[in-house]
Order: C-alpha cells, then structure tokens, then sequence
C-alpha cells in the first residue's frame, strides 16, 4: 500500500559522510529503488564555476535582446575523481546495494565508457546474470568536439532487478518522447508520441537552467524523474549514496518517494541545504 501521491512531497533524509560505514548500518530490504552516479575516475579535477549576470550598459556580454550584462563569479565547487583501484572502491558498495535492496527493487548504475563494462562484470557476480535488465544510453549533444577520435557524447546507465521475476515497472508513467518521422505514423500517433527505448535523448542541465546548481556533473531532473516514475511507487522508499548536489533526491521527492541520500563532500552537503529548502529534510 502506497499511501503518499504524487503531488504529496516525500521526505528526504541526508546523511553527511563516508558512505560505506553508513550503509552499513542500513538495514537489509529497506529500499524499492537505488540510483547512484558515482565519480566516473577520470583522473581529473571536475569543477564547475557558478557565475551570476545584472543589466549594466557597460557589462562584459551582451545577452536577450542586444542588452549588455555584467557577470560576477560567485561560486567554484570542485572534487577529485581520481582511484588508483577503482573497483576496489566500488565493489563493496555495489555488494551493499544489492543487499538493501527489497526483492522488488531495482538498482541504476550511472557511469561512462571508462569504467561501465568492468562494472557490468562485477555486478554480474553479485545480482547475477540473469538479474541484469537493460543498460540503458543518455545521450546528449553539448560541448566541445574531439578531433582525433569519435566525440564521447553519451552515458550508461546498468538496471539490474533484485530479481528479474519481479521488479516495478510503470510502463503507463513512462513520459512519451516526439515521433522522429511523425509523417510516417499518422495524426494520431504523432500527437501521442511514442515511449522511448533504451536511448534516452536528454540535454544536459543547461548552463543557465534555472535547475543548475553550479555543482560539477550534475544530472538533469528529467532524466531522474523518468527512473523514479517508472521504476518506484509514491511512498517508496528510495537510495542514492553519491548524492552529490541531490537532484535524484529532489526529483523523488517531489514525486512522493522517501529519500536517503549519502554524501560526503562538504560543498555538496551545502548546496543541497539551499536546494532542500522546501522540503521536509532530517539531516544525519
């Protein structure tokens, strides 16, 4: 029994820390979906400078309508995504979220081309084969080009089911996407739209969308919001242990799921402070 709505914001519970000690504590079959976006190990410094814009004639751009503005720094968050043994790192997370996982549950793996197919191996090993649903490509076109290779402009998301025999899946929730060829399908379909597949075009979270938290890699609201309504009830209880700035949490919880989400970095923890403001949040 779902007793929260949609329309019913959840509640969101944040723990600020290291968190393989903290799933240790968390009860097994606690949780109907985990989504987590972990560094991806680039062996770089990711950072994202936050900047604000105010009309001024004599600014330094112009903007909407030929008007100058001048813009002001106001803010840099920065990590270190860099492990000298990657899977080393992940693997016993990877193990806990397969135990806090309810026999409904479904787990999301959100990683790029560095590291997805070594993950795909471990996972195998602890969901099992058979348990692995769909690995599932966000594809985006935003920024630079590569010009000796195939730009990488895409990432990978693994879904395993605690058990492939029964897992949630709301396929009415799923929100339709345009008809590439409308001519080709008629009126009818073309207005409806079609549900997409295993390719999910989706921009990234724009450098002036009012979402942006100006926090390094994170992930758009719409794309969460798809996992959350198709793979989670209202008042399901749901996890993500690299929370980051906390879009997964907000997008569940605006849904009427229950959060917890784990995260270490200080800068993070403060932005979701700001972001949380108005919701109902218990911070650990």
């Amino acid at each position: 029994m779902h007793p929260a709505s949609p329309d019913q914001p959840g509640a969101i519970e944040v723990h600020a820390g290291d968190n393989l000690p903290i799933l240790e504590t968390l009860p097994d079959a606690s949780f109907d979906l985990i989504y987590v976006d972990p560094p991806f190990n680039t062996g770089k410094v990711q950072r994202r400078t936050q900047i604000r814009s105010t009309r001024d004639d004599d600014g330094d751009r112009t903007g909407f309508g030929g008007h100058r503005y001048r813009t002001e720094v106001v803010g840099t968050h920065a990590y270190a995504d860099q492990h000298d043994d990657y899977l080393a790192f992940l693997l016993p997370r990877l193990r806990h979220a397969h135990r806090l996982l309810r026999p409904t549950g479904s787990f999301f793996l959100h990683l790029d081309y560095r590291e997805v197919h070594y993950a795909k191996v471990a996972l195998d090993g602890i969901f099992g084969r058979d348990n692995f649903i769909n690995e599932i490509i966000w594809a985006y076109d935003y920024g630079g080009r590569a010009t000796k290779r195939w730009s990488p402009k895409h990432d990978n998301l693994l879904w395993y089911a605690r058990d492939a025999e029964r897992y949630c899946f709301e396929y009415d929730a799923i929100d339709r996407v345009p008809y590439m060829a409308p001519g080709l399908v008629g009126p009818e379909k073309a207005a409806r739209g079609k549900t997409p597949t295993d390719t999910w075009w989706h921009t990234i979270v724009s450098p002036n969308s009012h979402e942006k938290t100006g926090y390094p890699t994170q992930k758009p609201l719409g794309l969460l919001r798809r996992i959350v309504r198709v793979h989670s009830r209202p008042g399901d209880r749901v996890l993500d242990f690299f929370a980051g700035s906390g879009s997964f949490g907000e997008a569940a919880a605006s849904l009427g799921r229950d959060v917890v989400l784990v995260e270490q970095n200080p800068e993070a923890i403060e932005v979701m402070r700001r972001r949380f403001a108005a919701f109902d949040v218990s911070w650990r």
